[in-house]
């Protein structure tokens, strides 16, 4: 991969919209858990081990169709998140490592993978910047049902949404992790400011 990689018109429309509207009911789905590099965003989180992709996909099967197509064959762990953006917010630069909260030594993601949901033709801003070792190497503008991976070890920002519409996409970070770490890293947990816990909700099998 150079950089990053992008695929159009990457699900049925008949799905994009079942996974908007599936997504934004989801009675997780809130103020966002994420660190205060994302300004203003929504969402929740779900991290889990690749041992337990069909516990996943059970308790949230919208979420089947994309998981099938993003995941890659060499990573063991993964954390996955619906953001949504809307007008004033942002996410500040950063690398992602969201699995680091379970063990403090773990390396960036494989790749990122982000689909974009919804993105109405009006909105202003909220344009994608990756650099690498603070060199831009890309800024993305997002286009509904276009499906990006990119570099785990990028710094990444999203530029201020600057008009009154709502930019929502689902994004899962990859790693590929040994097994110390990996034993370290929740089977299923989901993470969310709906859930009085300290780490999320240890979902349970069906």
């Amino acid at each position: 991969m150079s950089y990053y990689q992008q695929h159009p018109q990457a699900f049925p429309q008949i799905y994009l919209s079942e996974l908007q509207g599936q997504i934004l009911a989801c009675p997780y789905f809130a103020v966002n858990n994420l660190n205060r590099d994302f300004v203003g965003t929504k969402g929740f989180s779900i991290a889990f081990r690749r041992s337990h992709l069909a516990e996943v996909e059970q308790q949230f099967p919208y979420l089947k169709l994309y998981l099938n197509r993003v995941l890659q064959p060499e990573c063991n762990a993964f954390y996955l998140n619906p953001l949504l953006l809307s007008l004033g917010s942002r996410v500040d630069p950063h690398i992602d490592r969201s699995l680091r909260s379970y063990c403090e030594t773990i390396a960036p993601p494989v790749v990122v993978s982000v689909l974009y949901v919804k993105v109405p033709s009006s909105l202003e801003g909220g344009e994608l910047v990756l650099r690498s070792h603070k060199r831009q190497v890309g800024q993305i503008r997002p286009q509904p049902n276009t499906l990006l991976f990119f570099q785990g070890d990028l710094t990444h920002s999203v530029n201020p949404v600057t008009s009154p519409d709502t930019r929502l996409s689902l994004v899962c970070e990859q790693y590929s992790l040994d097994d110390d770490q990996l034993s370290e890293i929740p089977e299923l947990r989901l993470e969310s400011r709906a859930i009085k816990t300290e780490k999320g909700k240890k979902l349970k099998k069906r």
